[in-house]
């Protein structure tokens, strides 16, 4: 059958009017012929739809069935046509049910971290860039309604991923003002007109914030594109997030300032606060003659969470990596995780089981691999029948089974192997867009080497809080958040990288080993603000968003940290060792005359 569809015949009644390609047509019209008379049953997955009888030899393929259908019927016939046999059975491999009141309760904790997020943002731009921070938050706001609008005519659904990628748009979206911002003190430090030097910081912040939001954008695109269910709704949330950023910090605050400032010649408006004013002025810190150091410190941390790993048996992989089933179970009374781990622990007959505390002490997450390899709907009420089993010892406890979540053994082997595929395209990704935009394969090395350093750093806090009594998994949501480190922490990179390249094309008898110590100090402030405000947001969102959030945010927390430290101590300084000695010695060899090192960032020579 190639095409079925609701008809009329001549008096006006509903038929059904179906064609069929060549082969089907030599097919039914040997078979109309040898049935004239007789009926012929039309049957999807064993149910008959209808059974008309054949009136003649039926050639060409093209065939009306009528007979006293509704309209309703007829389109429903015509659609069972179509729609052909499935070849395989449904099984359902991945599942997650969740009752209202805790999904209620976790909405609810997403929710109030979001808005919490959003106020602590709003006051620290104020406090710190005054009425310049009222603008940010103007458009900041603005930023949130248009995110709001676009996801709206979609019908996308918020999840809680979803409002963990708004919360971080919040916290992103203010990275581009504070760019801005930063060179807009700059240019007034150097003795220019408020005019010129709110026209020089929004041009001379645009490539960094262009290049920080296509780093951001190519992981959202790569998560939605190999990312399954809660992951997908995060990068969804997350790349409309960094197109209306976009949008509101480069063309919203702008067209508010010049408004603001239009045919005024004193200032009408301030980037500084009292508490703002000298903080990170005249920085001047040897960042990269402690270089080596910090080699040695991460290192350190990466062998010691990897022992411990090892000691633990392996990493602690979340079902959706591994497997099985998960049960969250409340009870009216606080328990012990490891008492209700020894009463089920029988009845589950040496299956791997993982129980721990799921926020409250009276309430638990159970997880089994107890016929993991059975996806069907009998096995999942012999586990659940297991679980009620082993749960008898509580019974005074009223044990209730709030949520539940399974994946199937094969699509848990997908989701690593994607999850995995995902890692290894955004640094291909990154790699590449970093050598278009600046040229030399030793800024790529090196940029994709420090995130592949944070991601590890990462990964090796997990055992390591293990170890402090603290249980994270590492699931789908782990790996988002493992990616939008990478994303913040490249973000940081290119900024500096931007710096580095601009005060060479400013300064030409500079090295870049003379430029990079100046060029860390004068984006130090930049660095600073932005790791506070982004922490400060997922600082909120671990205390307050829930245990659902409570790893996504760990990860978040502790990426924010050394992808920082790693901008600062591992990115550039890589430069300098692969590519900035090097270039010293050729340039000296080739008897050029370099200027020596100043103390201080070279003097822009900003035209406006």
């Amino acid at each position: 059958v190639s095409d079925a569809r609701m008809d009329y015949d001549q008096t006006g009644r509903p038929e059904v009017s179906m064609s069929m390609n060549p082969s089907g047509s030599k097919k039914w019209q040997r078979m109309t012929a040898a049935n004239i008379g007789k009926q012929v049953a039309v049957v999807l997955d064993d149910v008959v739809y209808s059974d008309p009888v054949v009136q003649s030899e039926i050639s060409g393929g093209n065939t009306q069935i009528s007979g006293s259908f509704s309209i309703e019927e007829a389109q429903d016939l015509a659609q069972v046509l179509k729609a052909g046999k499935l070849p395989a059975p449904t099984r359902i491999v991945e599942e997650a049910v969740v009752g209202p009141s805790l999904g209620k309760e976790a909405i609810n904790q997403g929710l109030y971290s979001s808005l919490a997020g959003l106020l602590i943002i709003m006051v620290f731009m104020a406090a710190y860039y005054g009425r310049a921070g009222l603008v940010a938050d103007a458009a900041l706001l603005f930023n949130m309604f248009l995110i709001l609008g676009v996801l709206a005519p979609f019908q996308t659904a918020l999840t809680l991923p979803g409002i963990a990628g708004l919360i971080l748009v919040i916290a992103s979206s203010v990275d581009a003002n504070v760019l801005i911002f930063e060179r807009i003190r700059e240019e007034l430090d150097h003795g220019h007109s408020l005019h010129d030097a709110v026209n020089a910081g929004y041009s001379r912040a645009f490539s960094a914030i262009f290049d920080s939001n296509v780093t951001t954008m190519l992981i959202a695109i790569i998560l939605g594109f190999f990312g399954t269910g809660p992951v997908q709704s995060f990068a969804v949330t997350l790349g409309i997030g960094v197109l209306t950023s976009f949008l509101s910090a480069v063309f919203v605050s702008r067209l508010i300032i010049e408004a603001l400032i239009k045919g005024k010649t004193t200032s009408s408006i301030t980037f500084s606060t009292f508490l703002s004013r000298n903080l990170f002025k005249n920085v001047n810190y040897d960042i990269v003659g402690k270089r080596k150091i910090a080699y040695a410190v991460s290192t350190a941390i990466i062998v010691v969470g990897f022992v411990l790993m090892y000691l633990q048996g392996g990493p602690n992989l979340g079902v959706d990596f591994q497997g099985g089933r998960a049960y969250v179970v409340d009870f009216n009374k606080g328990v012990v995780s490891s008492e209700v781990a020894d009463a089920i622990r029988p009845v589950f007959q040496g299956a791997g089981l993982e129980v721990k505390q799921y926020g409250a002490t009276n309430r638990m997450r159970i997880t089994t691999g107890y016929l993991a390899e059975d996806e069907s709907q009998a096995a999942d009420q012999k586990v659940v029948a297991a679980l009620n089993q082993g749960l008898t010892k509580f019974a005074a406890d009223a044990p209730a089974i709030k949520s539940t979540s399974k994946v199937g053994a094969t699509i848990a082997d997908d989701i690593k192997r994607t999850s995995v595929l995902s890692l290894a395209l955004t640094l291909l990704g990154i790699f590449v867009y970093v050598l278009f935009r600046f040229e030399k394969w030793q800024y790529s090395m090196a940029a994709v080497i420090a995130l592949f350093h944070d991601a590890l750093l990462v990964i090796a806090s997990y055992p390591i809080a293990r170890a402090f009594g603290l249980n994270y998994e590492m699931d789908q949501i782990f790996v988002a958040a493992v990616l939008s480190i990478i994303g913040f922490s490249m973000n940081d990179t290119v900024v500096i990288y931007d710096r580095v390249r601009e005060y060479l094309r400013e300064n030409p008898k500079l090295t870049f080993a003379q430029v990079v110590n100046p060029a860390l100090n004068s984006t130090f402030s930049r660095t600073m603000i932005t790791f506070t405000t982004v922490f400060l947001v997922v600082l909120v969102l671990y205390i307050f968003g829930g245990e659902t959030l409570r790893s996504f945010s760990f990860a978040m927390i502790i990426g924010i940290i050394f992808g920082t430290y790693s901008s600062l101590f591992i990115a550039t300084p890589i430069i300098l060792d692969t590519y900035g000695k090097q270039e010293e010695r050729e340039r000296l060899a080739a008897g050029e005359a370099i200027d020596t090192a100043a103390g201080d960032a070279p003097k822009l020579r900003t035209t406006v």
